[in-house]
């Protein structure tokens, strides 16, 4: 029987890795497409991803007791948690050639809204394992535990044009939808600086199509946070064809949606500077007469964050 050799392990890890994250793709992009079909039957992306992922982690364990023995499983799971605990800390994780490449990217922007430093302790930048179709072109790769990376400098850009979109309308005429907790204070700020009607917490059904409603309202812009939370409103401003302006993480589906914000939309600190930076060219191109508050007072512990190293 050959040797089993520490490099022959790593090497069968990483062939099994792979062609699990291929069958992942295969089937993130079969769901899409049915999804985006003609077929009615609704379906729900994230918890289907999530399966996924549960998935891969059982054919990879599989294959590494097959290869190497339950001693080197074992060995294994210590690394799992090991990674599992330096997630905690993600914004320590990026490796500093990736730092130095994407601040170069920023700097070359004389125009950037914030300083990089901002953008990577706000964790806008890191998406989730799960990349649909729809959101691929906006990753330049994947962390080494799966995690998308945006690409800071075009966010920059992506923000700055979903701000001067919305900048188009006047407050009386946007409303803003938001019902994931951990932007609930941004949201919140976000309306009291730039008098766009927010719904944080719920978002009454029929609102915007039902005339007989005494809370009926008429609107000519949506703004949300999450397509998928927010899909009520999303499919509410679709049935009346008004135009939707929705910040994206990278396993959101697009469809339906006007103008896309990418970035980071389940993290309070990235949810925060987005809301921030929105407001401020917001006040900036309507001429608001309102004073925007530093970073800080829109993100709980702003000041604690660190930039990694």
């Amino acid at each position: 029987m050959a040797k089993i050799t520490p490099q022959k392990i790593e090497e069968a890890i990483e062939e099994a890795v792979e062609e699990v994250e291929e069958k992942v793709e295969e089937a993130v992009e079969a769901i899409a497409k049915k999804i985006s079909g003609k077929s009615k039957k609704s379906t729900k992306p994230v918890e289907t991803t999530e399966k996924l992922e549960e998935k891969v982690e059982e054919v990879a364990e599989a294959a590494l007791n097959k290869i190497t023995g339950k001693s080197k499983a074992d060995a294994l799971k210590e690394r799992a948690k090991k990674l599992a605990k330096e997630k905690v800390e993600e914004i320590k994780e990026i490796k500093a050639s990736d730092i130095k490449k994407t601040k170069s990217e920023v700097e070359e922007k004389k125009d950037a809204l914030v300083p990089i430093e901002d953008y990577l302790k706000a964790s806008i930048h890191l998406g989730t394992r799960v990349i649909t179709p729809d959101m691929r072109q906006y990753v330049y790769r994947r962390r080494a535990d799966g995690l998308a990376v945006f690409n800071t400098a075009m966010l920059d850009d992506k923000i700055k044009e979903g701000a001067e979109f919305l900048a188009k309308f006047a407050p009386q005429d946007v409303i803003l939808v938001c019902k994931r907790e951990s932007g609930w204070k941004a949201a919140e700020m976000f309306s009291k600086l730039t008098g766009i009607r927010v719904f944080a917490k719920k978002y009454p059904a029929g609102i915007l199509t039902n005339s007989v409603l005494d809370n009926f309202i008429e609107t000519e812009l949506v703004f949300i946070a999450d397509p998928w939370l927010d899909k009520n409103a999303l499919q509410d401003a679709n049935r009346i064809k008004i135009p939707v302006l929705s910040i994206c993480d990278t396993n959101n589906f697009t469809q339906g949606i006007t103008k896309i914000i990418p970035g980071n939309n389940k993290s309070a600190k990235s949810l925060g500077i987005i809301f921030y930076l929105l407001t401020k060219v917001y006040v900036e191109k309507r001429k608001l007469k309102v004073e925007v508050p530093g970073i800080a007072e829109w993100i709980d512990g702003w000041d604690s964050l660190v930039p990694p190293k």
